[in-house]
């Protein structure tokens, strides 16, 4: 009687994936470790923001004369007058016209933008997939050879050096960039989750507004904060489009320190008060930026 001898077949393990140089680092400071250095970077990261604060709650001429780290040993020298200077000088007009140019350049460019990418990511219509590629190739035109045939426009349209035409320009250069990144994001969705909407009898509107953009809103919330950090900050823009009268706070600034140089109260103040704005906007949308960002990761 012969007997079968069974091999089990021979099993090849793909192991662990080696780790990196910071995998080894982090795993042998351990948890805390880690925790406390980042702490210690984020910190530091914060050193020239606090820098600023002290040089504006400062005199001119103490800051002339001293660093601003003096102030540990000199608290008595904080004064309120540079923003005073600063309020008296015109910039809440430049700071307004900011406020005017950024709002609603952001909310035109998430609104447009989100309805764009809805359509070139679940809806079949003719010529969709070489709409996207249109978009997807305006993203790499620069805005510098837009500045001299849009200038022309305005002119011959009337908007030159206002508030409107500033806006438009930014949307119409901010709109490639949001379709493309809100329809990698929608494109994403569990399509079954539509079809339940459209089987319900929902409109493509219905199932937009109801469905898609709640979802989206991680993405939505990553591209806001994106776009308005963008124009708040801009100055080219804001040099080529905005007369005296519409300039933000950027060509304020800029212009304070072309006619007067060492201006330091003024200029200290007013770029503090233009930081602080993007800084709490962060901070109040955070979980939705890194949520949209790690959605982003795995897209």
């Amino acid at each position: 009687m012969t007997t079968a001898t069974a091999t089990a077949p021979t099993t090849v393990s793909a192991g662990a994936p080696r780790r990196g140089v910071i995998g080894k680092i982090t795993d042998k400071l351990g948890g805390g470790a880690v925790q406390v250095i980042m702490v210690l970077l984020g910190l530091f990261w914060l050193v020239p923001t606090f820098g600023l604060l002290i040089v504006s709650l400062r005199s001119v001429q103490v800051n002339g004369s001293e660093g601003w780290w003096t102030i540990f040993t000199k608290p008595a020298e904080l004064t309120f007058s540079s923003y005073k200077n600063l309020l008296s000088s015109g910039f809440s007009a430049s700071f307004w016209n900011t406020i005017l140019i950024t709002v609603p350049t952001t909310v035109l460019v998430i609104g447009i933008a989100a309805m764009a990418a809805y359509a070139f990511a679940w809806m079949d219509f003719r010529g969709r997939d070489t709409g996207f590629l249109i978009v997807v190739g305006l993203l790499i035109v620069p805005i510098q050879i837009a500045l001299i045939p849009v200038a022309s426009f305005y002119g011959g349209v009337g908007i030159f050096g206002t508030i409107p035409g500033v806006v438009l320009f930014h949307v119409a250069f901010g709109l490639p960039f949001a379709i493309f990144l809100l329809r990698n994001f929608f494109i994403g969705i569990p399509s079954s989750l539509l079809e339940a909407a459209r089987m319900d009898g929902a409109s493509e509107w219905k199932i937009f507004a109801s469905v898609v953009f709640p979802l989206g809103k991680p993405a939505i919330a990553s591209l806001g904060i994106f776009q308005f950090l963008w124009v708040w900050n801009d100055m080219l823009i804001a040099l080529v489009f905005a007369n005296t009268d519409n300039q933000p706070m950027t060509k304020y600034l800029q212009s304070q320190m072309r006619q007067f140089g060492s201006n330091m109260d003024i200029l200290s103040s007013g770029a503090f008060l233009s930081l602080i704005i993007p800084l709490v906007l962060f901070f109040a949308f955070q979980r939705y930026f890194v949520q949209g960002m790690m959605a982003g990761s795995v897209k």
